[in-house]
């Protein structure tokens, strides 16, 4: 089966874009999603004027603010639930227990530094929620990162859809290629992971 996200997203449309980074910032079954080349990808589409980018730079850090001050709601109110809930289909507790780590490691920072990092970066603000972060805190800082990823990937793509000549003939590869380098920080994280734990 072919998969070419820059289909997928001419289908979905502003408001799929909206809705799967909104699911991606802080509803825990959006941790497959596809953040960092789905963005990157809407901004490759705005340079070709399929979307227009001003519209994606307003709403889209919206959704992953939002999102992520879902995740930290449901945090607070369901934070010990959470953490014992067993594995599922769509749960796998050991994503959260690395968000958990990072959150310890890195402190309030976390909360802009894990929207860099797949995976962590939807169990982020859960941790935070039920860690009884300061919600003003938690807000700046999710402002912060969420103006800081979104506009960054979009960026991304935007100037290079305007910098590659023909750049519809080389979409399926940079999106290839920015997939890959999207799991360079999750793949970092669980090397730094398993490390410390055999130093232990």
């Amino acid at each position: 089966m072919h998969f070419d996200l820059s289909q997928i997203l001419v289908s979905v449309g502003y408001f799929g874009v909206y809705g799967i980074v909104f699911a991606e910032s802080g509803l825990f079954f959006g941790f497959f999603l596809p953040g960092d080349s789905l963005l990157v990808t809407a901004g490759l589409l705005a340079s070709q004027d399929i979307f227009q980018i001003s519209h994606l730079l307003i709403f889209t850090p919206l959704a992953a603010i939002a999102g992520d001050s879902v995740g930290y709601w449901m945090g607070k109110a369901v934070g010990h639930r959470v953490f014992n809930k067993e594995k599922s289909l769509l749960f796998n507790p050991k994503h959260l227990e690395r968000a958990h780590e990072f959150y310890r490691e890195h402190g309030n920072k976390t909360i802009v530094l894990a929207r860099f990092v797949p995976i962590v970066r939807t169990f982020a603000p859960i941790v935070a929620g039920a860690a009884h972060m300061h919600y003003g805190d938690f807000l700046k800082y999710n402002v912060v990162g969420g103006l800081l990823w979104t506009w960054g990937m979009l960026l991304l793509g935007f100037f290079l859809g305007n910098a590659i000549p023909d750049v519809d003939r080389y979409i399926i590869p940079l999106i290839g290629i920015i997939v890959i380098a999207s799991l360079i920080p999750a793949l970092y994280e669980r090397h730094k992971h398993k490390k410390k734990n055999s130093i232990n």
